[in-house]
């Protein structure tokens, strides 16, 4: 019985917790003007990785803006902090 208390309490409690959601791509707008953030990893593992931010309607194109060789929670990691940074300014990003 106890156990099943306890289950219930976290099916109640676990929606509310706060939680980190990491992506692989972030497409993030600020009215007409759209931008993306991917994670390029040429393997199925974590690293090597990077970064790739993409001005490309702006007619800036892509930059590669942080790479990993061993850490693939680095580029997650600054992927996230930079999603995280156009939000401030105003942008809506969506993850991918």
């Amino acid at each position: 019985m106890q156990k099943l208390k306890i289950a219930l309490l976290t099916m109640m409690i676990l929606p509310f917790l706060p939680m980190t959601v990491s992506a692989s791509s972030w497409v993030c707008e600020s009215g007409e003007v759209l931008r993306e953030i991917a994670i390029k990893r040429d393997t199925d593992k974590a690293a090597p990785c990077s970064v790739i931010y993409d001005k490309e309607i702006e007619g800036q194109g892509s930059q590669v803006l942080w790479t990993a060789q061993n850490d693939g929670a680095y580029c997650d990691a600054k992927a996230d902090g930079l999603a995280e940074k156009l939000t401030g300014f105003g942008w809506t990003c969506t993850a991918n």
